[in-house]
C-alpha cells in the first residue's frame, strides 16, 4: 500500500503550523471558551495586521484547521477539532523539555509563562515531557 499520500497530508497540516502567529492563534482557540474567539480577540492578542491576520486563518482554514462563522460584521473561529488543543499540549511539553536545559533563564521563565492551554499548567506540561526544570 502506499502511504506517501497519507505522509503529504500531514506534511501540508504541519505547513499550516509553520508560522508563530498561526501557533498563537491556535492556542487562543485552544484556550477560549468553545475553542472559538472572535476575530477582534485573535487581532488583539497577536498584534497583526488585519490583512496579515486574515492570511494566516485563511492558511489554517484551507489546512481544515480551523473554521470560522459570520453573525452581522462579527466573525468567530474556532478549532475543527479538540484534537488540535491536544497537538498544542504536545508541542509545548516538547518545547518545554527542549529549553530546559537551555543556560537562557529568561527564555526559559518565558516558556513557563506562556497561556495556560487547557489540562496543561506549565508544571504538568513539563512533568508529561519528564523534564524537571528549576521553579522561579
Amino acid at each position: 500500500m502506499d502511504t506517501r499520500p497519507l505522509y503529504g497530508i500531514k506534511a501540508e497540516l504541519f505547513k499550516s503550523l509553520a508560522h508563530p502567529a498561526r501557533l498563537q492563534v491556535l492556542e487562543v482557540l485552544a484556550a477560549a471558551p468553545g475553542l472559538s474567539a472572535p476575530v477582534s480577540r485573535l487581532q488583539e492578542v497577536t498584534g497583526a495586521e488585519p490583512s496579515a491576520l486574515s492570511q494566516h486563518l485563511a492558511v489554517l482554514k484551507r489546512a481544515g484547521v480551523v473554521t470560522s462563522t459570520r453573525a452581522g460584521n462579527a466573525v468567530e473561529y474556532r478549532l475543527t477539532e479538540p484534537l488540535v488543543a491536544e497537538l498544542l499540549v504536545v508541542a509545548r511539553a516538547f518545547l518545554l523539555h527542549r529549553l530546559a536545559g537551555d543556560t537562557d533563564a529568561e527564555r526559559l521563565a518565558a516558556a513557563r509563562d506562556l497561556p495556560a492551554l487547557p489540562g496543561a499548567s506549565a508544571r504538568t506540561v513539563l512533568d508529561a515531557a519528564g523534564t524537571r526544570a528549576p521553579t522561579r
